[in-house]
């Protein structure tokens, strides 16, 4: 049986840059009470208001091929994480094919929010491993600044656009690339996190505009609390899976959700900073994208043989963690 190894890495961060101060003038904040909460201090916004999701996963994907010198015709799959569609149907996974001219791959969109990168790879690795494809491509982009509402002081602060894409390969060498995963979903999360209106649920009306229900929603208690717990476990569940200790690990790579829950969660574990990979101070929460531009702005840190624990908490809730080990 193959293994399923990332081998290669790529992204893309829109120009547009919205920084604290320029935030303090929408709504009612500054740079101190944003950066002492959450530790952002600017993000990426994509401002055509023309260009959806897809026009940021076409461009990490273009990115991606041209690094890695793969052809498009010799990408076998395309998987799309995002929470934000450009349109509720086809999927935006079919859009950026069509766009990359992947003349030969299937698309499909999932929808697993912050956690939608490792389940898009545990995806990849299971199609890798049976022999079924031997190139998926994954590109996680979300247009977050699409579904922010800008005067909600508590939620406009943390979110940014972008994308990234990640080439997966089969490999014959053992003991690198993804090795193992743990994946976990509670529905009863629903009403902490989400966006009320706009879907078969409830449709969209004039009075749910009116209302403001097509904005994402947040319990910022109840998800800080369940991102800590739920990240933590979920790392040192794949570790003690696989006989891991802390000097084993080199990095942990978190979801890049709030810096407060990525050193709650790295302190609770016991992992010194320097084992801890963070960009959210520039790059705002980009939900599924967030863990693969973290890893692409690090990449040249990482080393082979690295062994990394990605882990992430979103809507849902849905959470997970995974091991893997570098091999670019």
């Amino acid at each position: 049986m193959f293994n399923a190894r990332i081998s290669g890495i790529a992204s893309y961060l829109p120009d547009g840059i919205l920084d604290n101060e320029m935030l303090s003038k929408m709504v009612d904040t500054n740079d101190e009470w944003i950066t002492t909460r959450v530790g952002i201090k600017e993000r990426h916004i994509l401002r055509d208001p023309s260009a959806g999701s897809s026009w940021m996963g076409i461009k990490a994907t273009e990115r991606l091929l041209a690094s890695t010198g793969l052809k498009a015709d010799e990408v076998d799959l395309l998987i799309c994480a995002t929470s934000n569609p450009d349109y509720r149907f086809p999927s935006t996974g079919s859009i950026i094919a069509h766009g990359c001219s992947l003349s030969n791959a299937y698309s499909y969109d999932i929808q697993a929010a912050c956690a939608g990168f490792i389940v898009a790879l545990q995806d990849a690795t299971a199609y890798i491993r049976s022999g079924m494809y031997k190139h998926v491509v994954i590109v996680c982009t979300e247009k977050m600044s699409s579904m922010v509402n800008y005067q909600d002081r508590a939620t406009c602060p943390l979110f940014g656009d972008g994308a990234a894409a990640v080439l997966v390969e089969a490999t014959e060498k053992e003991g690198v690339g993804v090795v193992d995963a743990v994946f976990h979903v509670d529905g009863n999360g629903l009403e902490h996190l989400y966006m009320p209106a706009g879907g078969s649920a409830k449709p969209t009306t004039a009075e749910t505009v009116a209302a403001g229900e097509h904005y994402l929603l947040q319990d910022g208690r109840n998800v800080y609390k369940h991102a800590v717990t739920n990240m933590l476990t979920s790392s040192l569940d794949v570790m003690h899976r696989n006989h891991l200790t802390l000097d084993d690990v080199d990095y942990l790579v978190p979801h890049q959700a709030n810096l407060r829950i990525i050193e709650a969660v790295a302190d609770r574990a016991k992992f010194p900073a320097e084992k801890v990979l963070v960009n959210i101070q520039h790059t705002g929460n980009t939900s599924a994208a967030s863990i693969p531009l973290c890893l692409d702005e690090f990449k040249h840190k990482l080393r082979k043989g690295d062994k990394i624990i990605l882990t992430a908490f979103g809507a849902g809730f849905t959470w997970g963690a995974m091991y893997l080990v570098w091999d670019m």
